[in-house]
């Protein structure tokens, strides 16, 4: 039986965040999210149709049905011409929801320069396992309690980051005006006994829904206490909004 699901958007764009900013990539959102960030930037309720960008980078979008059959997924992403794009990004929303969706979808649109690439909230390790296969590069967004409001998962987190060092992998945080030592201090043993091959990102919170942005000295601060212990830090902050672009 052919696997669908519900789709938010297909896009084109660059990265706006982490150590690939700047590099082209189609995305592919998906609905529904296991988590309610405080800080969260993008609607991923299901609704009954999907946007499909009919020229790359021009946000003219089309509509499809949801959900969304893996084949026809996999024909409107084929449309953009991948081989010229450094990757296909599953985003959402939390892909790892999908899982069952993505075994079929994936093999589908092989033909990026670089391959598949996962953002994933980093709390769904046994679904990460269902599709390890499928995905080159992981960008795992790691909770900080007190910053993102859901509350503590840092058992979820390094099961999923023991899962996700096979990959290229990333490990972002998102650090605001509510962002403790203690928690930066929780987020660098973390990383530092799990994947202390990986980047981290502090990503300074963007501006808005009511969440107090960061002290540049504090974001400094938390990015020479994490170098301490982990050879590549670096603070990012969201860069695609800077061009209206999400």
């Amino acid at each position: 039986m052919t696997a669908a699901t519900s789709l938010i958007e297909v896009f084109a764009s660059v990265q706006g965040e982490g150590p690939l900013v700047g590099c082209r990539q189609v995305f592919v959102r998906f609905a529904l999210c296991n988590l309610a960030c405080r800080y969260c930037d993008t609607a991923v309720a299901e609704v009954p149709l999907a946007r499909v960008e009919r020229t790359p980078g021009r946000r003219d979008f089309a509509v499809v049905q949801n959900p969304v059959p893996a084949h026809e997924a996999a024909r409107v992403t084929n449309a953009f011409g991948l081989a010229g794009y450094h990757s296909l990004v599953l985003t959402g929303g939390e892909p790892l929801l999908h899982t069952d969706f993505l075994r079929e979808f994936v093999p589908l649109v092989a033909g990026t320069r670089h391959g598949i690439y996962l953002e994933t909230n980093g709390t769904l390790p046994d679904r990460l396992a269902g599709v390890l296969d499928l995905v080159d590069y992981i960008a795992a967004d790691v909770k900080l309690p007190q910053t993102s409001g859901t509350g503590v998962l840092w058992d979820e987190h390094r099961g999923f980051l023991k899962l996700a060092r096979e990959k290229k992998l990333f490990v972002k945080a998102v650090i605001s005006g509510h962002t403790g030592e203690d928690e930066i201090d929780h987020l660098v043993d973390l990383v530092a006994q799990e994947c202390p091959d990986a980047v981290l990102v502090l990503q300074p919170v963007t501006p808005g829904r009511g969440v107090p942005p960061v002290d540049p000295a504090c974001a400094l601060a938390f990015q020479w206490r994490a170098l301490a212990r982990i050879q590549d830090v670096r603070v990012i902050p969201q860069t695609h909004h800077l061009m209206g672009q999400l």
